[in-house]
């Protein structure tokens, strides 16, 4: 996922001042049993009421996307999880694929990810790893044509780290929090490039995935509160233990995270419950963050297209970004939730705008960084105009200055995969340079003719995902005009 890295530069606003910082036990894996959920693979009914009634119409599409059903069981010390997953997968492309592909992330991110009892459609199927274990190949017994489709089922067992070393902890179970990112198998993006799989740098994003659909079931202590993508279906206790049933999609990933500390926040925004799960004694800063998130909420959806889903959760993590994002939920780092810090506005902002371009708009996140970041950085700038007008703007702007500065304006191209930045290159060029690209664009193309090309960009590739060329054509198309030179100038 995305995140806010810190920059410790000031954020001058007209009436405020705030500063913007972007800155060993082997679990025992259980045979497989049956999955928690009984909903057949194609009926989607079950999606409906996590999706606002301007979006429901697309459970009639995306043909072919995967449908994981997940159950994750949590033991008592929080770090060791045990589980299975069915997921029914589809060919969607159009040649034969003869192997299927699934990213084990816990395997890169200091923990550990095991798999057992894996079939394809009930058949015993031996398979192959790479990348250090973090990816696992599939083979099919005879190529899958396009529209072919299976039932792909494995046992899993992980252990989550207890620290946050790596990958600003997006998946540990540290100061009483477990934070569970991409835990469990998932299904790699398949393109013009192939199966997408590397082994990506730790100051960038690990993922990069289609819209899927989600049923998943987490047992765990009755002590803790969970919280997760999507929407809660189904609840019961047993003794110490709880079973809760989620459902998300369409959605890129699913997201839960849990602690014994966690006291929710709520505010009603039309058909969107947002939420904000923290300490009871930062109240006063969940409050504030769920009023940020709905004023950047109805600025996007009316710049853009309408927020997706009937709900918006955060959670504080003790991560060491200022927040990352995820499908329907967003993760805040603590320390920003205490009164007087001045950071929360701005990350809210930042990461509720992912919800639009990492979500809603998705992209390759390792190959081309700018078309989330740097994007959602500009998003964040026209948050900040339309709530504190030429002040507001000009702050945020120097901000996207300032991180460039920070590398001697160095005219490095915005439009380089993760890899080829140095980490100060990666804050400098994507959230600071990139984001001055989308204000000279929108100089370049005027306002009015802007404007249009980001709610048509939004709307003809929404659920799916985007590249360089489709948004540069998307652009030129309401400009009436080349902006090769623009691209040149400053992506490529």
């Amino acid at each position: 996922m995305k995140r806010i890295i810190a920059s410790f530069l000031t954020l001058a606003l007209a009436t405020i001042s705030c500063q913007f910082f972007f800155p060993t036990q082997t679990p025992t894996t259980p045979p497989l049993t049956e999955t928690s959920a009984t909903t057949q693979w194609d009926d989607r009914s079950i999606f409906q009421k996590g999706l606002v009634t301007s979006a429901q119409s697309i459970l009639n599409g995306l043909k072919g996307a995967s449908v994981y059903h997940i159950d994750f069981n949590i033991e008592s010390d929080m770090r060791h999880i045990t589980g299975n997953e069915e997921v029914h997968y589809t060919n969607t492309e159009t040649k034969d694929l003869t192997d299927v592909r699934f990213r084990l992330f816990p395997n890169i991110l200091g923990g550990e990810m095991k798999i057992s009892n894996l079939k394809v459609d009930g058949i015993d199927v031996d398979v192959k790893y790479d990348l250090r274990n973090s990816l696992m190949i599939v083979p099919f017994e005879k190529a899958f044509s396009p529209g072919q489709g299976a039932v792909i089922s494995m046992d899993f067992a992980v252990t989550v780290p207890d620290n946050v070393d790596l990958n600003y902890g997006v998946e540990a179970y540290y100061d009483n929090v477990l934070a569970l990112a991409h835990a469990y198998p998932m299904i790699a993006v398949y393109n013009e490039e192939g199966w997408n799989a590397e082994i990506p740098p730790q100051y960038g994003d690990v993922t990069f995935a289609d819209m899927s659909f989600f049923i998943v079931k987490v047992t765990a202590p009755r002590r803790v509160t969970l919280v997760s993508s999507g929407r809660e279906t189904d609840r019961s206790e047993d003794g110490t233990s709880q079973t809760v049933t989620y459902e998300a999609g369409p959605a890129r990933d699913f997201y839960l995270a849990a602690s014994d500390q966690y006291k929710v926040f709520t505010k009603q925004l039309g058909e969107i419950t947002l939420r904000f799960y923290t300490r009871s004694d930062l109240q006063e800063g969940a409050r504030s963050g769920l009023e940020d998130a709905a004023r950047a909420i109805e600025d996007y959806s009316a710049r853009y297209a309408p927020y997706p889903y009937t709900e918006l959760d955060f959670v504080s993590t003790p991560t060491l970004a200022l927040g990352i994002e995820y499908p329907g939920m967003i993760a805040i780092t603590e320390w920003i939730i205490e009164p007087g810090q001045g950071y929360l506005e701005a990350t809210v902002a930042h990461e509720v705008g992912h919800q639009w371009f990492y979500n809603l708009v998705g992209n390759d996140q390792l190959d081309d960084p700018w078309l989330d970041e740097s994007l959602t950085q500009f998003v964040t700038l026209q948050y900040f105009t339309d709530e504190y007008g030429v002040n507001g703007a000009m702050g945020f702007r120097q901000d996207l200055q300032g991180r460039w500065d920070n590398i001697n304006d160095a005219r490095i191209p915005v439009g380089q995969p993760v890899a080829s930045y140095s980490e100060d290159e990666y804050s400098g060029i994507i959230y600071g340079r990139g984001g001055l690209f989308f204000d000279a664009l929108r100089e370049k193309m005027g306002q009015v003719a802007f404007d249009a090309f980001m709610k048509d960009y939004a709307a003809s590739l929404s659920w799916d995902i985007s590249t360089p060329e489709k948004l540069k054509a998307i652009a030129e198309k309401h400009c009436n005009c080349d902006l090769t030179d623009l691209f040149q100038e400053w992506i490529y």
